[in-house]
């Protein structure tokens, strides 16, 4: 009892303090989007959530109290058997919104397993990063590192679920960077990605938005001149890494560095024109002219920003909202919680979760600058990743400045997995950070 009392003393509980407030916001908004225009309440979400915010905050507890370097030698087998989770989903989970990515329970309680491989993924990672800190080869840390993020990454964009598969990208850049990956091969890893999403995104880009069509553009999107061009690529990397290796000359590592950065970014581009279905792509440029999409996620986008515009600095007060009520905001107790927010609190309560939001990532910032293990401050990171990505996204989305990807804003929307799985990703970075003077 001593230790647990001093381990509690030495915990930062400024973040659980306002987590509890973000929790007891989402609690009353989500009844606010199950109020009608009638004053009948439609929706019991706000029970169920109560039930998971009082859960989740019991988990975030009892995860401060394990110590990871105690623990370190099971987390490749948890980080296994949630791979093995995430694959018996795929094959015989429930399919809710278009993606098979949930597990019934007991009636309609079900879990969405991605959101917890979120966890054992940045444990696995941080434990690796840790024990390979000392290796020679930069490239092989870099492949490594990467592959731990990637299987899972894999698994979920085949359920498909394009938003959370997301999610890993700026967890593993946050992780690697603070884990000591060579900064080069992160770079590497942006411009990549860059250039696949915007690849992949082109075709749809020049028929819906684009005033005409550059015939240019089109050789890297259409059949067969992408594969040409991807060949072309390719043998231009090759032959100036052979140039590099005989001549000597600077030049010849960046052409081939920049064939190499083109030729997988097109790769990664077909790939994901492969995996990824019309609607998704859509969404992701959608924001760039809502009109695209009237009926569809266009009016999503319109209907948030006319609920955040009229809430005008102070809001229209608690209940009395007229997007939600009239229900013409859509799943605003999950992806548009903000949108409710802002609309009957106004500019004032976007402002306050704005603030609250920052102040949970400046602490984990602070906390992970006094880790002295590399394992731990870069789990922080990890953490600090997921959780930043998740409120810049949804609330740029809610307010037409980011793509529609569907992940909640955490804390707030409604939902228990995603509120568990941050929850106990917390609770572990508060147990770090306590025993950061532990020899």
């Amino acid at each position: 009892m001593a230790s647990i009392r001093k381990l509690f003393s030495s915990m930062d509980w400024t973040i659980p303090i306002a987590i509890v407030i973000l929790m007891v916001i989402g609690v009353l908004f989500i009844y606010s989007s199950g109020v009608t225009s009638a004053g009948d309440l439609v929706s019991t979400e706000y029970a169920k959530q109560i039930v998971w915010a009082a859960t989740g905050l019991a988990l975030l507890v009892a995860c401060s109290l394990v110590d990871l370097k105690r623990v370190s030698d099971y987390i490749p087998i948890v980080y296994g058997l949630s791979l093995a989770l995430l694959a018996y989903t795929l094959a015989f989970g429930k399919v809710v919104n278009g993606a098979r990515s949930w597990l019934g329970i007991i009636g309609d309680y079900g879990i969405q397993p991605s959101e917890f491989v979120k966890i054992t993924s940045a444990l696995f990672l941080a434990r690796y990063l840790d024990r390979s800190v000392h290796e020679a080869s930069t490239i092989k840390r870099f492949a490594l590192s990467f592959a731990i993020i990637a299987i899972p990454m894999g698994l979920i964009l085949m359920q498909p679920d394009f938003g959370t598969s997301l999610v890993f990208v700026p967890l593993y850049l946050a992780m690697a960077f603070i884990g000591g990956i060579n900064k080069r091969y992160l770079l590497s890893f942006i411009l990549v990605g860059s250039i696949g999403i915007v690849l992949t995104v082109m075709p749809l880009w020049q028929t819906l938005i684009a005033s005409e069509q550059s015939i240019f553009l089109r050789i890297f999107y259409e059949k067969p001149y992408d594969y040409y061009i991807l060949l072309m690529l390719v043998l231009v990397a090759a032959l100036s890494l052979l140039g590099f290796r005989f001549f000597k000359k600077r030049y010849y590592y960046w052409l081939a560095y920049g064939s190499a950065i083109g030729s997988l970014g097109l790769a990664f581009s077909l790939a994901g024109q492969r995996l990824l279905k019309d609607y998704q792509v859509k969404r992701l440029i959608v924001f760039l002219d809502p009109s695209i999409d009237p009926l569809g996620s266009g009016w999503n986008i319109l209907q948030s920003i006319t609920a955040i515009g009229s809430g005008g600095v102070a809001g229209k007060g608690f209940l009395q909202g007229t997007q939600s009520h009239y229900r013409y905001l859509p799943q605003q107790s999950t992806d548009f919680i903000f949108s409710i927010i802002s609309e009957e609190l106004g500019f004032i309560g976007g402002i306050v979760i704005f603030g609250l939001f920052f102040y949970i990532l400046v602490r984990l910032a602070l906390s992970m600058r006094k880790l002295r293990d590399v394992a731990s401050s870069s789990f922080v990171a990890g953490v600090f990743g997921i959780i930043f990505f998740h409120f810049m996204i949804n609330a740029g989305m809610a307010m037409g400045v980011m793509p529609i990807t569907g992940i909640p804003l955490l804390f707030l929307s409604y939902g228990g997995s995603s509120l568990w799985s941050i929850c106990i990703g917390v609770g572990l970075c508060l147990g770090v950070g306590a025993r950061r003077y532990d020899s």
